[in-house]
Protein backbone atom coordinates (compact mmCIF):
# COMPACT_ATOMS: atom_id res chain seq x y z
CA UNK A 1 0.00 0.00 0.00
CA UNK A 2 1.50 3.33 -1.05
CA UNK A 3 1.90 6.05 1.56
CA UNK A 4 1.91 8.87 -1.01
CA UNK A 5 -1.19 11.05 -0.63
CA UNK A 6 -3.57 11.20 -3.57
CA UNK A 7 -4.43 14.69 -4.78
CA UNK A 8 -7.81 14.53 -6.45
CA UNK A 9 -9.79 17.50 -7.72
CA UNK A 10 -13.17 18.31 -9.21
CA UNK A 11 -13.88 20.21 -12.42
CA UNK A 12 -17.67 19.82 -12.70
CA UNK A 13 -20.49 19.68 -10.18
CA UNK A 14 -23.38 19.41 -12.66
CA UNK A 15 -24.22 19.28 -16.36
CA UNK A 16 -23.68 22.91 -17.34
CA UNK A 17 -20.97 23.84 -14.87
CA UNK A 18 -18.10 26.19 -15.73
CA UNK A 19 -16.75 25.13 -19.11
CA UNK A 20 -13.19 26.30 -18.44
CA UNK A 21 -12.83 24.49 -15.13
CA UNK A 22 -11.01 21.46 -16.55
CA UNK A 23 -8.27 23.68 -17.96
CA UNK A 24 -8.14 25.68 -14.72
CA UNK A 25 -7.63 22.51 -12.70
CA UNK A 26 -4.93 21.19 -15.07
CA UNK A 27 -2.94 24.42 -15.00
CA UNK A 28 -3.54 25.68 -11.44
CA UNK A 29 -1.28 23.31 -9.51
CA UNK A 30 -0.33 19.73 -8.77
CA UNK A 31 -3.05 17.10 -9.05
CA UNK A 32 -3.14 13.35 -9.70
CA UNK A 33 -6.75 12.75 -10.73
CA UNK A 34 -9.56 15.06 -11.81
CA UNK A 35 -13.21 14.13 -11.47
CA UNK A 36 -16.21 15.49 -13.31
CA UNK A 37 -19.72 15.00 -11.93
CA UNK A 38 -22.46 15.65 -14.49
CA UNK A 39 -25.39 13.57 -13.29
CA UNK A 40 -28.42 14.35 -11.17
CA UNK A 41 -31.93 12.93 -11.11
CA UNK A 42 -33.14 15.60 -13.54
CA UNK A 43 -30.08 15.17 -15.77
CA UNK A 44 -30.86 11.49 -16.28
CA UNK A 45 -34.32 12.45 -17.52
CA UNK A 46 -32.87 15.07 -19.87
CA UNK A 47 -30.41 12.55 -21.28
CA UNK A 48 -33.17 9.97 -21.65
CA UNK A 49 -35.19 12.39 -23.73
CA UNK A 50 -32.08 13.09 -25.84
CA UNK A 51 -31.71 9.37 -26.44
CA UNK A 52 -35.31 9.11 -27.63
CA UNK A 53 -34.42 11.49 -30.45
CA UNK A 54 -30.99 9.98 -31.20
CA UNK A 55 -30.00 6.50 -30.00
CA UNK A 56 -26.32 7.46 -30.18
CA UNK A 57 -26.88 10.25 -27.64
CA UNK A 58 -27.42 9.94 -23.90
CA UNK A 59 -24.15 11.38 -22.60
CA UNK A 60 -22.92 14.86 -21.60
CA UNK A 61 -21.61 16.29 -24.85
CA UNK A 62 -20.09 19.29 -23.06
CA UNK A 63 -17.43 16.99 -21.61
CA UNK A 64 -16.14 16.27 -25.11
CA UNK A 65 -15.87 19.99 -25.82
CA UNK A 66 -13.93 20.51 -22.59
CA UNK A 67 -11.65 17.57 -23.39
CA UNK A 68 -10.87 18.74 -26.91
CA UNK A 69 -9.15 21.77 -25.41
CA UNK A 70 -7.35 19.92 -22.61
CA UNK A 71 -6.66 16.30 -23.53
CA UNK A 72 -3.08 16.98 -24.58
CA UNK A 73 -2.41 18.90 -21.40
CA UNK A 74 -3.81 16.10 -19.21
CA UNK A 75 -1.67 13.53 -21.07
CA UNK A 76 1.44 15.68 -20.80
CA UNK A 77 0.99 16.12 -17.05
CA UNK A 78 -0.02 12.54 -16.35
CA UNK A 79 -3.36 13.51 -14.80
CA UNK A 80 -6.08 10.88 -14.81
CA UNK A 81 -9.69 11.84 -15.51
CA UNK A 82 -12.71 10.05 -14.05
CA UNK A 83 -16.20 11.19 -14.98
CA UNK A 84 -19.80 10.05 -14.96
CA UNK A 85 -20.46 12.12 -18.09
CA UNK A 86 -21.30 8.83 -19.82
CA UNK A 87 -24.79 9.16 -18.41
CA UNK A 88 -27.04 6.68 -20.21
CA UNK A 89 -24.39 5.76 -22.80
CA UNK A 90 -20.92 5.36 -21.25
CA UNK A 91 -19.71 3.10 -24.06
CA UNK A 92 -20.75 5.72 -26.60
CA UNK A 93 -18.87 8.48 -24.79
CA UNK A 94 -15.79 6.26 -24.38
CA UNK A 95 -15.79 5.66 -28.14
CA UNK A 96 -16.19 9.38 -28.77
CA UNK A 97 -13.22 10.13 -26.50
CA UNK A 98 -11.10 7.56 -28.37
CA UNK A 99 -12.10 9.14 -31.67
CA UNK A 100 -11.18 12.58 -30.33
CA UNK A 101 -7.81 11.33 -29.09
CA UNK A 102 -7.13 9.73 -32.46
CA UNK A 103 -8.00 12.91 -34.29
CA UNK A 104 -5.69 14.91 -32.02
CA UNK A 105 -2.92 12.31 -32.15
CA UNK A 106 -2.80 11.85 -28.38
CA UNK A 107 -2.20 8.28 -27.11
CA UNK A 108 -4.59 7.85 -24.18
CA UNK A 109 -6.12 4.71 -22.74
CA UNK A 110 -9.88 5.03 -22.30
CA UNK A 111 -11.97 2.61 -20.26
CA UNK A 112 -15.57 2.65 -19.15
CA UNK A 113 -17.91 1.12 -16.58
CA UNK A 114 -21.29 -0.33 -17.43
CA UNK A 115 -24.05 -2.43 -15.91
CA UNK A 116 -26.07 0.31 -14.25
CA UNK A 117 -28.75 0.42 -16.97
CA UNK A 118 -31.81 -1.54 -15.79
CA UNK A 119 -34.35 0.26 -17.97
CA UNK A 120 -35.47 -2.93 -19.71
CA UNK A 121 -36.52 -4.39 -16.36
CA UNK A 122 -38.95 -1.54 -15.66
CA UNK A 123 -41.51 -1.22 -18.47
CA UNK A 124 -42.73 2.33 -18.96
CA UNK A 125 -39.45 3.86 -17.78
CA UNK A 126 -37.51 6.41 -19.78
CA UNK A 127 -34.46 5.49 -17.72
CA UNK A 128 -33.84 3.21 -14.75
CA UNK A 129 -30.27 3.06 -13.49
CA UNK A 130 -28.61 1.51 -10.46
CA UNK A 131 -26.19 3.62 -8.45
CA UNK A 132 -22.91 1.69 -8.71
CA UNK A 133 -19.90 2.09 -6.47
CA UNK A 134 -16.26 2.79 -7.22
CA UNK A 135 -14.99 -0.79 -7.68
CA UNK A 136 -15.39 -0.76 -11.46
CA UNK A 137 -13.53 2.54 -11.68
CA UNK A 138 -10.73 1.08 -9.56
CA UNK A 139 -10.43 -1.93 -11.90
CA UNK A 140 -10.06 0.36 -14.91
CA UNK A 141 -7.38 2.46 -13.21
CA UNK A 142 -5.42 -0.56 -11.95
CA UNK A 143 -5.30 -1.79 -15.56
CA UNK A 144 -3.71 1.47 -16.66
CA UNK A 145 -6.60 3.61 -17.91
CA UNK A 146 -5.92 7.34 -18.30
CA UNK A 147 -9.61 8.24 -18.64
CA UNK A 148 -12.51 6.36 -17.08
CA UNK A 149 -16.07 7.05 -18.20
CA UNK A 150 -19.04 5.81 -16.19
CA UNK A 151 -22.78 5.96 -16.26
CA UNK A 152 -24.84 6.22 -13.08
CA UNK A 153 -22.46 5.72 -10.19
CA UNK A 154 -22.78 7.43 -6.85
CA UNK A 155 -21.18 10.86 -6.88
CA UNK A 156 -18.69 9.76 -4.23
CA UNK A 157 -17.64 6.74 -6.34
CA UNK A 158 -15.66 9.10 -8.57
CA UNK A 159 -13.32 9.48 -5.59
CA UNK A 160 -13.55 6.09 -3.87
CA UNK A 161 -12.54 4.33 -7.09
CA UNK A 162 -9.29 6.29 -7.63
CA UNK A 163 -8.47 6.14 -3.91
CA UNK A 164 -8.95 2.36 -3.72
CA UNK A 165 -6.79 1.90 -6.82
CA UNK A 166 -4.07 4.25 -5.57
CA UNK A 167 -3.78 2.82 -2.07
CA UNK A 168 -4.65 -0.79 -2.83
CA UNK A 169 -7.57 -0.87 -0.41
CA UNK A 170 -9.59 -4.04 -0.17
CA UNK A 171 -13.40 -4.12 -0.21
CA UNK A 172 -13.69 -4.53 3.58
CA UNK A 173 -11.41 -1.66 4.59
CA UNK A 174 -14.51 0.23 5.59
CA UNK A 175 -12.97 3.10 7.56
CA UNK A 176 -10.64 4.01 4.71
CA UNK A 177 -13.39 3.72 2.12
CA UNK A 178 -15.72 5.78 4.28
CA UNK A 179 -13.11 8.54 4.48
CA UNK A 180 -12.96 8.57 0.68
CA UNK A 181 -16.77 8.65 0.48
CA UNK A 182 -16.81 11.76 2.65
CA UNK A 183 -14.09 13.35 0.52
CA UNK A 184 -16.07 12.47 -2.59
CA UNK A 185 -19.23 13.98 -1.17
CA UNK A 186 -17.32 17.16 -0.36
CA UNK A 187 -15.92 17.42 -3.90
CA UNK A 188 -18.96 16.35 -5.90
CA UNK A 189 -20.69 19.75 -6.07
CA UNK A 190 -17.59 21.66 -7.11
CA UNK A 191 -17.46 25.19 -5.78
CA UNK A 192 -20.08 24.61 -3.09
CA UNK A 193 -17.09 23.47 -1.00
CA UNK A 194 -15.12 26.64 -1.74
CA UNK A 195 -17.64 29.33 -0.82
CA UNK A 196 -20.29 28.93 -3.50
CA UNK A 197 -23.90 29.19 -2.26
CA UNK A 198 -22.59 29.68 1.28
CA UNK A 199 -24.96 30.90 4.00
CA UNK A 200 -22.52 33.34 5.61
CA UNK A 201 -21.26 34.80 2.32
CA UNK A 202 -21.96 38.33 3.57
CA UNK A 203 -19.07 38.09 6.02
CA UNK A 204 -16.54 37.78 3.21
CA UNK A 205 -15.00 40.27 0.83
CA UNK A 206 -17.24 40.12 -2.28
CA UNK A 207 -14.10 39.69 -4.39
CA UNK A 208 -13.66 36.25 -2.79
CA UNK A 209 -16.97 35.09 -4.21
CA UNK A 210 -16.98 36.28 -7.80
CA UNK A 211 -15.30 33.17 -9.20
CA UNK A 212 -14.63 30.48 -6.60
CA UNK A 213 -11.92 28.01 -7.43
CA UNK A 214 -12.75 24.32 -7.68
CA UNK A 215 -11.89 22.08 -4.72
CA UNK A 216 -9.15 19.54 -4.13
CA UNK A 217 -8.86 16.69 -1.64
CA UNK A 218 -5.54 15.40 -0.36
CA UNK A 219 -6.42 11.84 0.63
CA UNK A 220 -4.12 9.74 2.82
CA UNK A 221 -3.73 5.98 3.08
CA UNK A 222 -5.83 5.81 6.27
CA UNK A 223 -8.77 7.56 4.55
CA UNK A 224 -8.27 10.91 6.26
CA UNK A 225 -7.72 13.97 4.15
CA UNK A 226 -7.65 17.71 3.63
CA UNK A 227 -10.10 19.74 1.56
CA UNK A 228 -8.41 22.68 -0.09
CA UNK A 229 -8.07 24.63 -3.35
CA UNK A 230 -5.27 26.02 -5.48
CA UNK A 231 -3.54 29.11 -4.04
CA UNK A 232 -4.64 32.31 -5.69
CA UNK A 233 -8.00 31.03 -6.88
CA UNK A 234 -11.25 32.62 -5.72
CA UNK A 235 -13.49 31.50 -2.92
CA UNK A 236 -12.39 30.13 0.43
CA UNK A 237 -12.31 26.85 2.32
CA UNK A 238 -13.11 26.79 6.01
CA UNK A 239 -14.91 24.55 8.47
CA UNK A 240 -18.18 26.31 7.59
CA UNK A 241 -18.01 25.73 3.83
CA UNK A 242 -17.05 22.09 4.39
CA UNK A 243 -19.79 21.56 6.98
CA UNK A 244 -22.36 23.04 4.59
CA UNK A 245 -21.39 20.69 1.78
CA UNK A 246 -21.17 17.70 4.10
CA UNK A 247 -24.81 18.23 5.09
CA UNK A 248 -25.99 18.75 1.51
CA UNK A 249 -28.50 16.15 0.28
CA UNK A 250 -27.82 13.75 3.14
CA UNK A 251 -30.11 12.10 5.66
CA UNK A 252 -29.24 10.34 8.88
CA UNK A 253 -25.93 9.53 10.50
CA UNK A 254 -25.51 6.48 8.26
CA UNK A 255 -24.67 7.63 4.72
CA UNK A 256 -25.19 4.48 2.67
CA UNK A 257 -23.37 3.65 -0.55
CA UNK A 258 -22.61 0.59 -2.69
CA UNK A 259 -19.04 0.25 -1.32
CA UNK A 260 -19.50 1.26 2.31
CA UNK A 261 -21.82 3.00 4.73
CA UNK A 262 -20.06 6.09 6.07
CA UNK A 263 -20.91 7.27 9.57
CA UNK A 264 -21.40 11.03 9.30
CA UNK A 265 -21.70 11.26 13.08
CA UNK A 266 -18.00 10.32 13.33
CA UNK A 267 -16.66 13.02 10.99
CA UNK A 268 -14.42 15.59 12.62
CA UNK A 269 -13.41 18.82 10.92
CA UNK A 270 -10.69 21.28 11.90
CA UNK A 271 -9.02 24.21 10.24
CA UNK A 272 -5.55 23.16 9.12
CA UNK A 273 -4.29 26.46 7.77
CA UNK A 274 -5.60 29.01 5.27
CA UNK A 275 -8.05 27.34 2.87
CA UNK A 276 -7.33 23.92 4.36
CA UNK A 277 -9.79 21.82 6.38
CA UNK A 278 -8.71 18.47 7.78
CA UNK A 279 -11.31 15.69 7.66
CA UNK A 280 -10.62 12.78 10.00
CA UNK A 281 -12.14 10.21 12.32
CA UNK A 282 -14.56 8.81 9.72
CA UNK A 283 -15.79 5.34 10.48
CA UNK A 284 -17.32 2.96 7.99
CA UNK A 285 -19.57 -0.07 8.04
CA UNK A 286 -20.56 -2.74 5.56
CA UNK A 287 -22.81 -1.42 2.77
CA UNK A 288 -26.53 -2.22 2.74
CA UNK A 289 -27.65 -5.40 0.92
CA UNK A 290 -29.37 -3.50 -1.88
CA UNK A 291 -28.52 -0.90 -4.52
CA UNK A 292 -30.67 2.14 -5.17
CA UNK A 293 -32.17 2.38 -8.65
CA UNK A 294 -33.34 5.75 -9.91
CA UNK A 295 -36.31 5.32 -12.21
CA UNK A 296 -37.49 8.17 -14.44
CA UNK A 297 -40.81 7.85 -16.23
CA UNK A 298 -43.27 10.14 -17.96
CA UNK A 299 -45.80 11.43 -15.42
CA UNK A 300 -48.11 13.20 -17.84
CA UNK A 301 -48.40 16.75 -19.15
CA UNK A 302 -48.37 20.09 -17.37
CA UNK A 303 -49.10 23.69 -18.22
CA UNK A 304 -49.12 26.92 -16.29
CA UNK A 305 -50.10 30.53 -16.49
CA UNK A 306 -49.07 33.35 -14.14
CA UNK A 307 -51.59 36.16 -13.67
CA UNK A 308 -50.25 39.55 -12.56
CA UNK A 309 -52.39 41.30 -9.93
CA UNK A 310 -51.49 44.94 -9.37
CA UNK A 311 -52.39 47.51 -6.76
CA UNK A 312 -55.46 47.27 -4.55
CA UNK A 313 -57.82 44.38 -3.81
CA UNK A 314 -55.27 41.65 -4.52
CA UNK A 315 -57.22 38.91 -2.75
CA UNK A 316 -60.48 39.85 -4.48
CA UNK A 317 -58.80 39.90 -7.88
CA UNK A 318 -57.35 36.46 -7.20
CA UNK A 319 -60.73 35.09 -6.14
CA UNK A 320 -62.38 36.43 -9.31
CA UNK A 321 -59.90 34.88 -11.75
CA UNK A 322 -59.97 31.57 -9.85
CA UNK A 323 -63.75 31.42 -10.24
CA UNK A 324 -63.59 32.40 -13.92
CA UNK A 325 -60.93 29.83 -14.75
CA UNK A 326 -62.77 27.20 -12.75
CA UNK A 327 -65.90 27.76 -14.82
CA UNK A 328 -63.91 27.58 -18.06
CA UNK A 329 -62.17 24.35 -17.09
CA UNK A 330 -65.26 22.66 -15.67
CA UNK A 331 -66.28 20.87 -18.87
CA UNK A 332 -62.99 18.94 -19.10
CA UNK A 333 -61.17 19.48 -15.82
CA UNK A 334 -57.49 18.49 -15.63
CA UNK A 335 -56.62 15.79 -13.12
CA UNK A 336 -54.74 18.29 -10.94
CA UNK A 337 -55.31 22.03 -10.58
CA UNK A 338 -53.06 24.03 -8.26
CA UNK A 339 -53.18 27.73 -7.42
CA UNK A 340 -50.44 29.70 -5.62
CA UNK A 341 -50.63 33.38 -4.74
CA UNK A 342 -47.25 35.03 -4.13
CA UNK A 343 -47.73 38.33 -2.33
CA UNK A 344 -44.77 40.10 -3.86
CA UNK A 345 -46.69 43.41 -3.79
CA UNK A 346 -45.99 46.33 -1.46
CA UNK A 347 -48.27 49.12 -0.33
CA UNK A 348 -47.69 52.54 -1.90
CA UNK A 349 -45.03 51.02 -4.17
CA UNK A 350 -42.72 53.23 -6.18
CA UNK A 351 -42.76 50.91 -9.23
CA UNK A 352 -45.52 48.93 -10.89
CA UNK A 353 -43.57 45.71 -10.48
CA UNK A 354 -43.29 46.09 -6.72
CA UNK A 355 -47.01 46.91 -6.58
CA UNK A 356 -47.84 43.54 -8.13
CA UNK A 357 -48.54 40.04 -6.83
CA UNK A 358 -48.29 36.86 -8.86
CA UNK A 359 -51.06 34.26 -9.07
CA UNK A 360 -49.77 31.00 -10.53
CA UNK A 361 -52.03 28.31 -11.94
CA UNK A 362 -50.51 24.89 -12.68
CA UNK A 363 -52.47 22.04 -14.20
CA UNK A 364 -51.46 18.42 -14.77
CA UNK A 365 -53.13 15.53 -16.56
CA UNK A 366 -52.17 12.31 -18.34
CA UNK A 367 -53.73 13.79 -21.51
CA UNK A 368 -51.96 16.64 -23.23
CA UNK A 369 -55.23 17.98 -24.63
CA UNK A 370 -56.58 18.45 -21.09
CA UNK A 371 -53.82 20.94 -20.23
CA UNK A 372 -53.17 22.55 -23.61
CA UNK A 373 -55.61 24.52 -25.70
CA UNK A 374 -58.30 24.25 -23.04
CA UNK A 375 -56.17 26.16 -20.54
CA UNK A 376 -54.66 28.65 -22.98
CA UNK A 377 -58.03 29.46 -24.51
CA UNK A 378 -59.65 29.97 -21.11
CA UNK A 379 -56.87 32.30 -19.92
CA UNK A 380 -56.66 34.38 -23.09
CA UNK A 381 -60.45 34.82 -23.31
CA UNK A 382 -60.37 36.66 -19.97
CA UNK A 383 -58.18 39.45 -21.34
CA UNK A 384 -61.03 42.00 -21.45
CA UNK A 385 -63.42 40.34 -19.04
CA UNK A 386 -61.73 39.92 -15.67
CA UNK A 387 -60.05 41.99 -12.93
CA UNK A 388 -58.75 45.53 -13.57
CA UNK A 389 -55.22 45.54 -14.90
CA UNK A 390 -55.49 41.99 -16.24
CA UNK A 391 -52.35 40.61 -17.84
CA UNK A 392 -50.24 37.45 -17.65
CA UNK A 393 -46.48 36.88 -17.56
CA UNK A 394 -46.69 34.85 -20.79
CA UNK A 395 -49.49 33.06 -22.62
CA UNK A 396 -49.65 29.36 -21.77
CA UNK A 397 -48.49 26.94 -24.41
CA UNK A 398 -49.81 23.58 -25.55
CA UNK A 399 -48.63 21.73 -22.44
CA UNK A 400 -45.33 19.91 -21.96
CA UNK A 401 -44.44 16.47 -20.63
CA UNK A 402 -43.09 16.16 -17.12
CA UNK A 403 -41.13 13.39 -15.51
CA UNK A 404 -41.51 11.49 -12.27
CA UNK A 405 -38.57 10.14 -10.27
CA UNK A 406 -38.94 7.01 -8.16
CA UNK A 407 -36.50 5.02 -6.06
CA UNK A 408 -36.51 1.24 -6.10
CA UNK A 409 -33.96 -1.16 -4.66
CA UNK A 410 -32.39 -4.35 -5.98
CA UNK A 411 -29.87 -6.82 -4.50
CA UNK A 412 -26.25 -6.22 -5.50
CA UNK A 413 -26.20 -9.51 -7.36
CA UNK A 414 -29.00 -8.38 -9.69
CA UNK A 415 -26.67 -5.89 -11.38
CA UNK A 416 -23.94 -6.86 -13.87
CA UNK A 417 -21.26 -4.37 -12.83
CA UNK A 418 -18.53 -4.55 -15.49
CA UNK A 419 -15.26 -2.69 -16.05
CA UNK A 420 -14.53 -2.50 -19.79
CA UNK A 421 -10.79 -1.94 -20.00
CA UNK A 422 -8.94 0.15 -22.55
CA UNK A 423 -7.83 -2.99 -24.37
CA UNK A 424 -11.39 -4.32 -24.64
CA UNK A 425 -11.22 -6.87 -21.83
CA UNK A 426 -14.33 -7.08 -19.68
CA UNK A 427 -13.83 -7.57 -15.95
CA UNK A 428 -16.86 -8.53 -13.87
CA UNK A 429 -16.97 -6.61 -10.59
CA UNK A 430 -17.96 -8.74 -7.64
CA UNK A 431 -20.78 -7.75 -5.32
CA UNK A 432 -19.60 -6.90 -1.80
CA UNK A 433 -18.86 -9.94 0.33
CA UNK A 434 -20.55 -8.53 3.41
CA UNK A 435 -23.54 -6.29 3.88
CA UNK A 436 -25.49 -4.87 6.80
CA UNK A 437 -29.10 -3.75 7.05
CA UNK A 438 -29.30 0.01 7.35
CA UNK A 439 -30.70 0.76 10.81
CA UNK A 440 -31.18 4.18 12.33
CA UNK A 441 -28.55 5.39 14.77
CA UNK A 442 -29.85 6.10 18.30
CA UNK A 443 -30.04 9.83 18.94
CA UNK A 444 -26.94 11.01 20.81
CA UNK A 445 -27.10 12.84 24.12
CA UNK A 446 -27.81 16.55 23.76
CA UNK A 447 -25.59 19.19 25.37
CA UNK A 448 -26.69 21.00 28.49
CA UNK A 449 -29.14 23.77 27.55
CA UNK A 450 -28.15 27.39 27.97
CA UNK A 451 -29.25 29.04 31.22
CA UNK A 452 -32.42 31.11 30.98
CA UNK A 453 -31.89 34.77 30.16
CA UNK A 454 -33.16 37.67 28.08
CA UNK A 455 -34.06 36.94 24.46
CA UNK A 456 -34.49 38.96 21.28
CA UNK A 457 -36.82 38.19 18.39
CA UNK A 458 -34.48 37.78 15.43
CA UNK A 459 -33.84 35.65 12.31
CA UNK A 460 -32.38 32.20 12.89
CA UNK A 461 -29.79 32.98 10.22
CA UNK A 462 -28.00 35.45 12.48
CA UNK A 463 -26.64 32.39 14.26
CA UNK A 464 -27.14 29.38 12.03
CA UNK A 465 -26.10 28.42 8.55
CA UNK A 466 -28.16 26.08 6.39
CA UNK A 467 -27.96 24.18 3.14
CA UNK A 468 -30.83 22.29 1.55
CA UNK A 469 -31.46 20.07 -1.44
CA UNK A 470 -33.56 17.33 -2.97
CA UNK A 471 -33.63 13.56 -2.94
CA UNK A 472 -36.51 12.45 -5.13
CA UNK A 473 -39.69 13.78 -3.57
CA UNK A 474 -37.98 14.51 -0.24
CA UNK A 475 -35.89 17.47 0.84
CA UNK A 476 -33.18 17.81 3.44
CA UNK A 477 -32.22 20.91 5.37
CA UNK A 478 -28.92 20.82 7.22
CA UNK A 479 -28.55 23.48 9.92
CA UNK A 480 -25.33 24.19 11.80
CA UNK A 481 -23.80 26.74 14.18
CA UNK A 482 -20.21 27.77 14.76
CA UNK A 483 -19.63 27.64 18.52
CA UNK A 484 -20.55 25.47 21.47
CA UNK A 485 -22.92 27.93 23.18
CA UNK A 486 -24.96 28.36 20.01
CA UNK A 487 -25.08 24.56 19.72
CA UNK A 488 -26.40 24.25 23.27
CA UNK A 489 -29.28 26.51 22.24
CA UNK A 490 -29.92 25.11 18.75
CA UNK A 491 -29.98 21.45 19.80
CA UNK A 492 -32.85 22.11 22.20
CA UNK A 493 -34.68 24.87 20.33
CA UNK A 494 -34.94 23.58 16.77
CA UNK A 495 -36.98 20.41 17.20
CA UNK A 496 -38.92 18.73 14.41
CA UNK A 497 -42.07 20.37 15.76
CA UNK A 498 -40.46 23.81 15.71
CA UNK A 499 -39.21 23.16 12.18
CA UNK A 500 -42.76 22.45 11.04
CA UNK A 501 -43.95 25.66 12.68
CA UNK A 502 -41.25 27.70 10.93
CA UNK A 503 -41.79 25.96 7.57
CA UNK A 504 -45.58 25.67 7.23
CA UNK A 505 -45.28 23.70 3.96
CA UNK A 506 -43.95 20.86 6.11
CA UNK A 507 -46.73 21.04 8.69
CA UNK A 508 -48.57 17.94 7.52
CA UNK A 509 -45.52 15.97 6.39
CA UNK A 510 -43.19 13.53 8.13
CA UNK A 511 -40.12 15.44 9.37
CA UNK A 512 -37.18 13.52 10.84
CA UNK A 513 -34.44 15.28 12.79
CA UNK A 514 -30.92 13.82 12.85
CA UNK A 515 -28.42 15.13 15.41
CA UNK A 516 -24.71 15.40 14.48
CA UNK A 517 -22.91 16.80 17.56
CA UNK A 518 -19.35 16.74 16.14
CA UNK A 519 -20.54 19.10 13.42
CA UNK A 520 -22.80 21.12 15.75
CA UNK A 521 -25.48 20.34 13.21
CA UNK A 522 -29.04 19.14 12.79
CA UNK A 523 -30.23 17.55 9.58
CA UNK A 524 -33.95 17.57 8.80
CA UNK A 525 -35.49 15.27 6.19
CA UNK A 526 -38.94 16.37 4.98
CA UNK A 527 -40.73 13.57 3.19
CA UNK A 528 -42.91 14.35 0.17
CA UNK A 529 -42.46 18.12 0.09
CA UNK A 530 -41.23 17.89 -3.53
CA UNK A 531 -44.05 15.65 -4.73
CA UNK A 532 -42.79 13.25 -7.40
CA UNK A 533 -39.38 14.88 -7.77
CA UNK A 534 -37.81 17.89 -9.44
CA UNK A 535 -39.07 17.14 -12.95
CA UNK A 536 -42.66 17.20 -11.69
CA UNK A 537 -42.14 20.79 -10.45
CA UNK A 538 -44.52 20.38 -7.54
CA UNK A 539 -43.51 23.61 -5.78
CA UNK A 540 -42.06 27.04 -6.41
CA UNK A 541 -38.53 25.80 -5.60
CA UNK A 542 -38.69 22.26 -7.05
CA UNK A 543 -35.22 21.21 -5.83
CA UNK A 544 -35.52 22.81 -2.38
CA UNK A 545 -32.33 24.77 -3.04
CA UNK A 546 -33.52 27.77 -1.03
CA UNK A 547 -35.56 25.95 1.61
CA UNK A 548 -32.71 26.39 4.08
CA UNK A 549 -32.50 30.12 3.39
CA UNK A 550 -36.23 30.45 4.02
CA UNK A 551 -35.74 28.70 7.35
CA UNK A 552 -32.84 31.05 8.22
CA UNK A 553 -35.06 34.05 7.56
CA UNK A 554 -37.69 32.95 10.10
CA UNK A 555 -37.72 34.70 13.47
CA UNK A 556 -37.31 33.03 16.84
CA UNK A 557 -36.61 34.15 20.40
CA UNK A 558 -32.81 33.99 20.46
CA UNK A 559 -30.81 34.42 23.70
CA UNK A 560 -29.22 37.86 23.71
CA UNK A 561 -25.94 36.38 24.92
CA UNK A 562 -25.59 34.68 21.52
CA UNK A 563 -26.21 37.79 19.43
Amino acid sequence: MTATPLRIGNFSGFYGDRSGALREMLTGGEVDVLTGDYLAELTMLILARDRLKDTSAGYARTFLRQLEDTLGLAHERGVGIVTNAGGLNPAGLADAVRALAGRLGIPVRVAHVEGDDLTARYPGSLAAHAYLGGSGIAECLRAGADIVVTGRVTDAALVTGPAAAHFGWGPTEYDRLAGAVVAGHLLECGTQATGGNYAFFGERDPRDLRRPGFPLAEIHADGSGVITKYPGTGGFVDVGTVTAQLLYETGGARYAGPDVTARLDTVRLRQDGPDRVRVEGVRGEAPPPTLKVGRNRLGGFRNEVVFVLTGLDIEAKADLVKEQMGDALATSPPAEVRWELARTDRADASTEETASALLRLVVRDPRQEAVGRVLSGAAVELALASYPGFHVMAPPGKGSPYGVFEEVYVPHGDVDHVAVLHDGRRIAVDAPGGTAVLDAVPEPALPEPLPAGPVTRAPLGLLAGARSGDKGGNANVGVWVRDDDAWRWLAHELTAERFRALVPEAAGLPVTRHVLPHLRALNFVVEGILGEGVAAQARFDPQAKALGEWLRSRHLDIPEVLL
